[in-house]
């Protein structure tokens, strides 16, 4: 009876949050110079007749509404798994420094000239997942503990932070603004050419996280009863910070580091379905409608020139006052 009602509430939550998230990706590919209706902009979608107004739409509008659906989904999937993983809020990957060594591999590429799309989504890929090898074999003493991997991943954060700002300041100035713009996390730049290749890679990832699900919510209960139940805990743990590095990496690469959706929105979902465990699909959706929200907030009411990164940040900021003020409360 328990079970089923969790289901229920999972399924209510995530239709509830598929709303919201069609109604403001209609809102967003209806707003700009050129001005659309919600029906002229379903019309566009639907029954593009190749005028004008389906140009703007699924040509020039499109690629940054479904960018920030289908990544903001991608990290609040990785910040589920890793909070998942370390039993902690505070265990997302912009915390434990997979996202950063994301974009130091991304900052090497760019200062070495191969800063092209795909040298920088391998240079990202290749820096996540170093770092999270580096903060696994660091953390692993006896078994992974989470406060641990939280520990040494904040400690590795900063050191790739100074690595970062070290290379930067060693660079040419040109190759430095490139690298620092593309550093805040933007998704003006967000073209069809690019977003098809990601998506792949993020569709391919979602039977490891479907796999990935039972086992994690078996070690959400400790190493010891997730043993009893015959789950491998430590290729299983490895497996799960692989995947959930990927999801970052791959987002990094396209975008540029995005903070605080891995963090928020995993609890956030938690919060609507008081469930037992952070809740993978919901996450998935309202991180989808964190980030498109966020990037409207960028576009159109701070004059556009503002990075959805930044917008990101503030919300993240609020959240953790809020974090903080209700775990002090209890």
């Amino acid at each position: 009876m328990a079970r089923e009602l969790r289901l229920r509430r999972t399924v209510v939550v995530t239709l509830i949050l598929s709303g919201i998230a069609v109604l403001l990706a209609v809102v967003a590919l209806g707003l700009g110079k050129y001005p659309l209706t919600p029906i002229e902009v379903l019309e566009a979608v639907f029954v593009p007749d190749g005028g004008f107004a389906t140009t703007v739409v699924l040509e020039w509008r499109a690629p940054r509404v479904v960018a920030a659906l289908v990544f903001g989904a991608a990290l609040a999937v990785s910040g589920a798994l890793f909070q998942s993983l370390t039993r902690n809020p505070l265990g997302s990957p912009d915390v434990i420094g997979f996202s950063t060594g994301a974009y130091t591999g991304a900052v090497i590429v760019i200062i070495a000239g191969a800063g092209t799309f795909v040298g920088t989504a391998l240079g990202a890929l290749a820096g996540g997942l170093l770092t999270a090898i580096l903060v696994y074999a660091l953390a692993r003493r006896g078994g992974v503990s989470s406060f641990r991997l939280i520990v040494v991943g904040i400690g590795v954060t900063a050191f790739l932070h100074a690595l970062n700002t070290w290379m930067l300041l060693r660079a040419q100035t040109e190759v430095a603004m490139t690298a620092s713009i593309w550093g805040a996390g933007s998704l003006a730049l967000a073209q069809w050419s690019q977003l098809v290749p990601a998506a792949v890679i993020l569709i391919l990832l979602v039977p490891a996280v479907a796999l990935l699900a039972g086992p994690l919510r078996q070690l959400e209960l400790g190493d010891e009863t997730a043993r009893s139940h015959g789950v491998r805990v430590e290729p299983t743990r490895f497996a799960v910070l692989i995947v959930g590095v990927m999801l970052t990496a791959v987002v990094t690469a396209a975008t540029g580091p995005i903070a605080f959706v891995a963090l928020s929105a995993p609890q956030l979902a938690l919060r609507l379905e008081r469930g037992p465990g952070v809740p993978i699909l919901s996450s998935a959706v309202l991180g989808g409608v964190l980030l498109l929200a966020a990037d409207l907030v960028a576009q159109h009411a701070l004059g556009g020139a503002v990075p959805v990164g930044v917008v990101t940040i503030v919300m993240g900021g609020a959240y953790l006052v809020v974090l903080l003020a209700l775990q002090a409360r209890r």
